[in-house]
């Protein structure tokens, strides 16, 4: 179901980015003004997302800010319904909000599950359901959800992260099917790492010990590139290319070396997570 990329694919396009303040959000925004949509901004902060889109004055006119809480259902649905109204459609929407957390399982709290899920799953879901029968009326739409690596390769000690990240991609991937017939297109953006401020926090609030990865791309290189699959109707978008792609088939095959490299990488984590080192396990090696 994919179609060669369109230069024009986002050019006078209506589109909606949550988490849009920094890192990837950010990033895709400003590529989608770039390349000639007009973007609605939505964050929690309506400071830090009015600065964000300060940070865009060459497109002021197709930058709109807007304070969107993306755990409240009825936030999302009214923003992006205002949306549509105001603009008299939405052509793209991208479910791109979320934080990471790094644990051992049997040490998170209840508690801990209902921030992750809310943010990172129930947010896609309230997003997506706003959108489609907007994107149903129109006949068309195109919506793209942020997974992460860690939602189609089990990497150890993310249990929580990794549950709302496979369900984000199972979820994607089965509208894709779903809605191919009625013209709307779905794409699962699957970043690995990409130095935005997700690193720097646990559960959404700053922790100094957890660090950007050494070999991690900025946040506008990763951007084109997920544009450029985006335009291309691509399902799994993987960024960047190399070695998560190659970990990901290892596993889905059952290689036994990719196996190895997990029950290696879920040894380190665990020895480094229970000396109470989370910098250490994050960036603790596939190998014993």
């Amino acid at each position: 179901m994919n179609k060669p990329p369109r230069n024009d694919y986002f050019k006078d396009q209506i589109c909606f980015v949550t988490g849009a303040n920094s890192g990837i959000g950010f990033a895709l925004s400003e590529e989608l003004l770039k390349r000639g949509a007009t973007v609605y901004l939505a964050g929690r902060d309506l400071k830090k997302v009015s600065d964000a889109a300060g940070r865009l004055p060459a497109f002021e006119d197709r930058v709109h800010p807007l304070q969107v809480d993306v755990t409240s259902r009825m936030q999302v649905r009214k923003a992006i319904e205002q949306t549509a109204a105001e603009e008299g459609r939405l052509d793209l929407l991208f479910n791109n909000a979320g934080i990471l957390q790094m644990a051992l399982f049997e040490t998170t709290t209840p508690e801990e599950w209902n921030l992750i899920v809310d943010t990172n799953l129930w947010s896609v879901i309230y997003g997506t359901h706003a959108a489609v029968p907007i994107m149903l009326r129109q006949g068309s739409g195109h919506i793209v959800n942020t997974s992460s690596v860690g939602g189609i390769i089990p990497y150890p000690m993310q249990a929580l992260y990794n549950t709302t990240k496979f369900a984000v991609t199972g979820f994607t991937e089965s509208l894709r099917f779903e809605y191919a017939e009625k013209g709307l297109h779905f794409s699962t953006v699957c970043p690995g790492p990409v130095a935005t401020p997700i690193y720097g926090k646990r559960l959404g609030k700053p922790d100094p010990l957890m660090k950007v990865p050494g070999d991690a791309i900025p946040p506008g290189t990763a951007a084109p590139f997920i544009l450029d699959r985006v335009a291309e109707r691509m399902g799994i978008i993987i960024v960047p290319e190399g070695f998560h792609d190659q970990l990901w088939r290892g596993y889905v095959h059952g290689d036994e070396r990719t196996e190895e490299m997990l029950a290696a990488h879920a040894h380190n984590r665990r020895v480094a997570l229970e000396r109470g080192d989370p910098a250490a396990a994050a960036a603790a090696p596939m190998h014993r």
